[in-house]
C-alpha cells in the first residue's frame, strides 16, 4: 500500500503552487499523506470535500488514505475507526454517483481489508461481494487498470488460498499493465496509482 502512497503524492505534490484554493489544497494534502501523516492527510481531504462538494475527488482519497492505513493495522478498535471513516466519505459519493468505477474499487478493497483483517470471520461473508464489485467495475469502465487488475490480485489471494490455478489471473495482470499505459485521468488529481502494485504482482506471477 505504501506504493501508492508514493506514485500519487509524486504526481501530484508539484502542483501545490500557481493553483487555486482546491488545487493548493489537495497538493498539501498529498503532500501531508506522501510524508507519512496519514491522519492530518485525511482531515485536510476531508475539509476540501466539505468545501467543494461537487467534486468526488476530496472523499475518494479520504476513502484511500484510511483504507490503505487499515491494511497495516492489526488493532480492531483502529480497523473499525479507519474503515468506518472510508465507508463514510465513500457513501457520500457513492449515492451522488453509483456507477463512479473508481469508486467502486474502493468499496472492493473496503471490504477487502476487512477480510485481511479477519478471513475467517469475514472471507466467507465478503468475498463473493467483492469479486461482483469489480465485476461491476469492469463492466462500467473495461479499459480501468485499477479495476481489472484489483479483481485479478483478489482472485489470485482466493486462488492461493484453495490450491487452485493463478494463471488465468495471471493474464488479466498482464492486461491491466497494459491498460495503465494506455489510460488517461480526467483531472491531475484524479487516480492514477496502481501500477507499480500490478508489476509486483507480476513478477510473482513469473
Amino acid at each position: 500500500m505504501n506504493k501508492i502512497i508514493s506514485t500519487v503524492a509524486f504526481f501530484t505534490v508539484i502542483m501545490v503552487t500557481a493553483q487555486g484554493k482546491f488545487e493548493q489544497g489537495m497538493g498539501k494534502a498529498f503532500q501531508l499523506w506522501g510524508e507519512g501523516k496519514n491522519t492530518e492527510a485525511s482531515a485536510m481531504f476531508e475539509r476540501i470535500a466539505l468545501a467543494e462538494p461537487t467534486s468526488w475527488l476530496p472523499n475518494y482519497y479520504v476513502t484511500l488514505v484510511n483504507t490503505t492505513t487499515a491494511f497495516q493495522t492489526k488493532d480492531k478498535e483502529q480497523m473499525d475507526l479507519l474503515l468506518t471513516k472510508a465507508q463514510n466519505a465513500l457513501d457520500v459519493e457513492l449515492i451522488k454517483t453509483p456507477n463512479n468505477a473508481e469508486l467502486i474499487v474502493l468499496q472492493a478493497m473496503i471490504h477487502t481489508a476487512w477480510i485481511a483483517f479477519d478471513p475467517m470471520t469475514n472471507g466467507a461473508k465478503l468475498s463473493g461481494t467483492v469479486t461482483e464489485l469489480y465485476s461491476k467495475a469492469q463492466a462500467i469502465a473495461p479499459e480501468n487498470p485499477r479495476a481489472v487488475f484489483g479483481k485479478a490480485e483478489f482472485e489470485i489471494g482466493a486462488a492461493q488460498f484453495w490450491g487452485t490455478d493463478t494463471k488465468p489471473m495471471c493474464a488479466q495482470i498482464d492486461k491491466a499493465i497494459g491498460l495503465f499505459a494506455t489510460f488517461k485521468p480526467e483531472t491531475p488529481f484524479s487516480p492514477k496509482w496502481g501500477l507499480e502494485r500490478a508489476l509486483e504482482a507480476q513478477k510473482k506471477c513469473k
